[in-house]
């Protein structure tokens, strides 16, 4: 038994493994035999030494035909491997980008008709909230995120006014968008200015975009910490049968992979960067990725069902 310290300090017990490290050679010849052909191994040898095996081992898990033993279908590459990664980083990026347009605009919309209708304080507001356990918790996270900012306005706002509450317009700035979005989801139904808010972002019901949010903010988290979006299911499923939508969307024919994989969302980053951001390029640059990797299998995304008929994916 050895002991190992967690995230909180304290001390527990666990069993000694029983795998030792590998050189890079030795994870490399590992992967031959278990089928896997490796070209190139000046190539595969670069990425080993600068990916970890087990961070590529997400892209070529599905790529076993036995997964109990770990051996590789007929005719499996590295080189197969680094292209599905590279692949999924390219997607990272141009989402990030379609994430940050639909965060600021959001955060825009929050600020301006909450402040205008409910003052600069709103967001220390209980009444204009449902749960007022969750607003006290939420509202405590935001303080601590605007603790920890060091925007040039925050430490003005702390250095000239310590024992006022600052403005929305300031506090909101820092605050994340899953911050954002709790307090989105948080505020009372019948707030004239919750249904404003959806409606602006092309939604015609704040329980929808609320759950499209709770949604960008789990693949936003994956994004931040570099983790991968292949063949992988989404904790977070977004609504998909939206009410009257304001533009082109999906027509609910959607097989339940497409639903549960990273398609389903993706689509709904571009229906409200649509809306938010009309001259973007998102869907350009991902339909632009996916006929630059032709032999990318984009079905491990949710990418199938003639998806590419789609309404919002027709090119225009």
């Amino acid at each position: 038994m050895h002991t190992v310290r967690s995230a909180l300090g304290s001390f527990f017990f666990m069993p000694m493994s029983n795998k030792l490290p590998r050189e890079l050679d030795e994870q490399l010849q590992l992967l031959i035999e278990r089928g896997m052909t490796v070209n190139d191994k000046d190539f595969a040898r670069h990425f080993l030494q600068n990916i970890s095996y087990y961070r590529l081992k997400g892209y070529w898990w599905d790529m076993q035909s036995d997964r109990e033993n770990h051996v590789f279908e007929s005719g499996t590459s590295f080189e197969q491997v680094i292209e599905r990664y590279n692949f999924d980083r390219h997607l990272r990026i141009i989402l990030f980008d379609a994430i940050e347009r639909i965060e600021i605009a959001l955060r825009t919309k929050m600020i301006y008709h909450l402040s205008l209708a409910y003052g600069p304080l709103w967001y220390s507001d209980d009444s204009i909230f449902t749960d007022k356990k969750k607003h006290k918790e939420h509202l405590d996270g935001l303080s601590r995120e605007f603790g920890f900012s060091n925007e040039i306005f925050i430490k003005d706002h702390k250095k000239r006014y310590p024992e006022l509450e600052p403005e929305s317009w300031k506090i909101m700035e820092v605050a994340s968008m899953g911050t954002l979005s709790k307090f989105y989801k948080n505020l009372n139904h019948q707030l004239r200015e919750k249904s404003l808010i959806a409606n602006e972002m092309g939604l015609n019901l704040h329980s929808e975009l609320s759950s499209w949010l709770e949604s960008i903010v789990y693949v936003r988290n994956i994004i931040a910490h570099h983790s991968r979006l292949w063949s992988r299911n989404m904790v977070k499923i977004p609504i998909d049968g939206i009410k009257n939508p304001q533009s082109n969307w999906l027509n609910n024919i959607l097989l339940p992979v497409q639903k549960k994989r990273p398609f389903l969302i993706i689509s709904a980053m571009i229906y409200l960067c649509n809306k938010v951001s009309p001259n973007h390029q998102i869907k350009t640059k991902i339909l632009e990725l996916i006929e630059t990797n032709p032999t990318v299998p984009i079905y491990k995304l949710g990418f199938l069902n003639k998806w590419n008929s789609q309404p919002i994916w027709i090119e225009e």
